[in-house]
């Protein structure tokens, strides 16, 4: 075969990338091209972060394609159309290209293959949505079988020798329009690229001190670095869940101690929760927009207290902290996102749409199957959801979660003050002190815009009638 297109649209990488491994093995010639669609640019549900990283990365693959003696072609506009002129200008054969799963790539990507020859192949998923089901055919709704069900497949396995393609032909004859801008909200935190995903991935499993041994203690930590920083790379592809599942589990077995390998475990159970949100995503798109059980919950939906959690002035410090995180950096520690979401849906009765909208608005490595899942799962409406009478109380999970502060100090410097005994309940402390500390509350820092034991009643009684 002379050509071939390698559609890139949340694989960002070379390596472990079945695509572009298919075409290379097939066609003479091959074209990177990634097409900038301005419905999902323009999406109500877009990130100007989240963009930013986009564009960082595409620049990235470009570098290393570059490196290869080939290059990122960059369209604009409708994919069909796109890819119709790119075909009539190349004379192209066939696209490869990994398929994705919410109910706008599966529209667009059934145009596509009804007008041009398609093969999908890899997976944004380890394993992808129809490989992991029911004796009957039908898909899990519960995860603890799902899960069962996943690990009885055969493990990925990490590749025996690199395949990246030490070169890639793409003829210099093909126009595209120049790689976009990396707006300045592009996090420092979350370096783009391939290479950036593999050293986080080496740091957290191969170094040293591998903190994937004390995930499964410290992951719920608000206050440590106990997590692997990863999940912006797996969003769009620069790194593969499925490489990502294989380190995971030949750290499983071949642990430095018997007790290293439950970290590891507790990772990857991480990594197939987010298969499962695909699966769930792909087999009941309907989610996106409804509830996955309970019927109609009676919600407030008050826009002043949505106003209040949107900006982190709720009252409650690790609410705060948590939303404060989100709107500054695009990143928030998942306990952190339970915590904010449980005070939302139980404590302010807000529908979980409007949290996962703005979530999606906000988040660098916002994916629409795993917040939606997330926030079904927490607001108690969701597939294999926490029962509905589970309300987090925020006074007790700040304490638990971050016992001495460090995490409510970083992101909310007017209690940097206030003493480690006050620091989850700000509003217990005596007027003298909070004049000494120059932290008033309900002037430098708000008071509580509810009471949580009165709010946890209301919501048991709403969510029963549901």
């Amino acid at each position: 075969m002379k050509t071939a297109i390698w559609w890139i649209r949340r694989d960002l990488r070379l390596h472990d990338n079945q695509a572009l491994t298919a075409a290379h093995e097939t066609a003479r010639h091959i074209l990177p091209v990634f097409i900038l669609d301005p419905r999902l640019l323009s999406s109500p549900y877009a990130a100007e972060k989240r963009v930013a990283f986009l564009y960082a990365g595409l620049g990235a693959l470009n570098a290393s394609l570059r490196e290869r003696g080939s290059r990122l072609i960059i369209r604009r506009g409708n994919p069909l159309n796109e890819l119709t002129h790119l075909l009539n200008e190349t004379g192209a054969q066939v696209i490869y290209a990994e398929p994705d799963y919410s109910a706008y790539a599966r529209r667009r990507d059934h145009q596509v293959e009804k007008q041009f020859p398609v093969e999908w192949t890899g997976s944004p998923a380890v394993h992808p949505p129809g490989s992991v089901l029911k004796s009957n055919g039908k898909p899990y709704t519960v995860f603890t079988p799902f899960s069962r069900a996943w690990k009885a497949l055969p493990a990925p396995r990490l590749p025996a020798k690199d395949q990246v393609p030490d070169s890639i032909s793409t003829p210099g004859t093909i126009t595209s329009l120049p790689l976009p801008d990396v707006p300045p909200e592009q996090n420092p935190d979350f370096p783009a690229g391939e290479a950036e995903a593999q050293r986080r991935l080496r740091a957290f499993i191969c170094s040293d001190d591998q903190p994937i041994n004390e995930y499964a203690i410290e992951r719920n930590r608000l206050d440590y670095s106990g997590t692997s920083m990863l999940s912006p790379y797996l969003r769009f592809g620069m790194l593969s869940a499925r490489f990502a599942a294989a380190a995971a589990s030949e750290k499983i077995h071949s642990p430095s101690s018997p007790e290293d390998s439950n970290g590891a475990e507790t990772w990857l159970n991480e990594l197939i929760w987010r298969d499962f949100y695909m699966h769930i995503l792909y087999h009941f798109p309907h989610v996106r927009r409804q509830n996955f059980k309970l019927g109609k919950i009676a919600w407030l939906n008050d826009p002043e207290q949505f106003a209040a959690w949107c900006a982190g002035r709720t009252g409650f410090p690790v609410v705060d902290a948590a939303m404060r995180q989100l709107v500054e950096s695009g990143w928030m520690h998942n306990r952190a996102r339970m915590i904010a979401a449980s005070f939302l849906t139980k404590d302010l009765l807000i529908d979980w749409r409007w949290g996962e909208r703005w979530f999606m608005q906000n988040l660098v490595d916002g994916d629409p199957a795993a917040n939606n899942g997330g926030w079904q799962w927490t607001a108690g409406t969701g597939s294999d959801a926490a029962p509905y009478f589970r309300i987090f109380n925020p006074v007790s999970q700040g304490k638990r979660h971050d016992p001495d502060g460090v995490y409510i100090r970083r992101w909310l410097p007017e209690l940097s003050r206030v003493p480690n005994e006050a620091i989850h309940e700000p509003w217990h402390m005596t007027t003298e002190l909070q004049n000494k500390i120059d932290c008033v509350i309900g002037k430098d820092y708000p008071a509580p815009i509810i009471d949580h034991t009165q709010a946890r009643q209301r919501a048991l009684q709403v969510y029963g009638n549901a």
